[in-house]
């Protein structure tokens, strides 16, 4: 959570100050594109209060994430993505409103860019998201098990090495590739004394089964103990005979 949290400050504090540049400082070219823009065009864009507005946009998306950074401190398990879904609609909203204050030659076309960059990156993060929080099953068969949902698979039991039930899972040290939320670890991360690994963790739901197949090494678990202890018993039984 932490980390969370030193992120969440660092955002904010850069855009508390970005925004108090570009408004106070008359800082115009932190705009992206501004510095490049004839000085006709310039003047016409601060006499519109483009720049102004993009200041307190950056300003008010800060405050924004700040009056909801306490949610971190709830038993809201979804703060971090919460948190990070008002940023990103916040600022992706506040530039299709920016559009409104271009040159007047250049503001349809700006309305059409923000537009589609809203509704192209929303629909990108979410689809992300709902994959992410997509649930998986391990499931036993005579010759092999299955993980289903995004990065799952399918191995041989023939192939199984080790098959442990952990009450604490080892400190995650990275990501490499995978989802790694608030709530839960999906996919490929380094896992301290087990190197790369693939995950599929509910966060504070121990049990955790440890699945070493070939060269490959998976930890699992479930919301329910009882379904991580029965797909324990289920692929132990699957190996033994």
């Amino acid at each position: 959570m932490w980390i969370f949290l030193t992120v969440q400050l660092f955002t904010i504090s850069l855009f508390l100050i970005l925004g108090w540049a570009i408004r106070n400082k008359k800082a115009y070219s932190l705009i992206s594109g501004f510095a490049t823009r004839p000085e006709e065009e310039q003047q016409q864009l601060i006499d519109n209060g483009y720049p102004q507005k993009t200041g307190a946009m950056l300003q008010l998306t800060a405050i924004g994430m700040l009056l909801l950074l306490p949610l971190a401190f709830t038993k809201f398990k979804f703060a971090m993505e919460f948190e990070f879904g008002f940023m990103l609609f916040f600022l992706l909203g506040g530039f299709i409103y920016l559009s409104k204050f271009e040159l007047p030659h250049k503001r349809k076309r700006a309305y059409i860019i923000s537009t589609s960059f809203f509704v192209l990156i929303t629909g990108f993060v979410v689809g992300l998201y709902v994959l992410g929080y997509q649930d998986y099953e391990l499931v036993t068969k005579e010759q092999s098990f299955e993980i289903t949902g995004m990065y799952g698979d399918e191995w041989e039991i023939s192939d199984i090495k080790r098959v442990e039930l952990l009450e604490e899972i080892p400190k995650v040290t990275s990501k490499q590739n995978g989802f790694g939320l608030s709530t839960l670890a999906k996919g490929y991360f380094t896992v301290t004394g087990y190197g790369r690994s693939l995950l599929f963790i509910q966060k504070d739901h121990s049990p955790y089964l440890y699945i070493e197949v070939g060269d490959q090494k998976i930890f699992i678990n479930h919301e329910q103990p009882d379904i991580t202890k029965q797909w324990y018993d289920e692929l132990n039984i699957a190996v033994t005979h």
